[in-house]
């Protein structure tokens, strides 16, 4: 039987990305980003809140650590996964978390920092602008009549 563990998630971050490297040198970037449903019931407006531990490795984790800021929107998918942990009176906890395989950054970064375009992936590349392959950029000068 086949089975499928994906997520896709928008939302804003909680708080700063954590960048860390493991002791082999890997980066890893951890963020909290909250996702939230409203509704209206009787004609008044519900809303629920659900918080988000994320995971991002890699030149993607970096990325997200350099751009990313609380309250950024941000979009992610990736897989459910869980650790287990003793907590500090010794009981064992499980925390489920999003390890992201793909995160797209969404708005307008906060404090003039970030991405200049507002947007952009992380996805398998160190830099979060959009672009071509080819090298060379085209400006509005060029023979093309359409500038993008």
């Amino acid at each position: 039987m086949a089975s499928m563990n994906k997520v896709t998630l928008i939302g804003n971050l909680g708080s700063d990305p954590e960048v860390r490297f493991t002791q082999g040198g890997q980066p890893v970037c951890n963020f909290r980003m909250a996702t939230t449903e409203t509704w209206e019931r009787d004609g008044a407006k519900q809303e629920s809140t659900v918080w988000h531990q994320i995971v991002v490795w890699g030149k993607q984790g970096e990325a997200c650590g350099k751009h990313l800021a609380k309250g950024r929107q941000v979009a992610v998918e990736g897989r459910i996964a869980t650790r287990e942990y003793d907590d500090k009176d010794g009981n064992k906890r499980t925390a489920f978390e999003i390890v992201a395989s793909n995160v797209v950054f969404l708005g307008k970064p906060e404090g003039g920092g970030g991405s200049q375009d507002g947007g952009g992936s992380s996805r398998g590349s160190s830099s979060s602008q959009g672009g071509g392959s080819s090298g060379s950029k085209k400006g509005p000068t060029d023979d093309d009549p359409i500038p993008f």
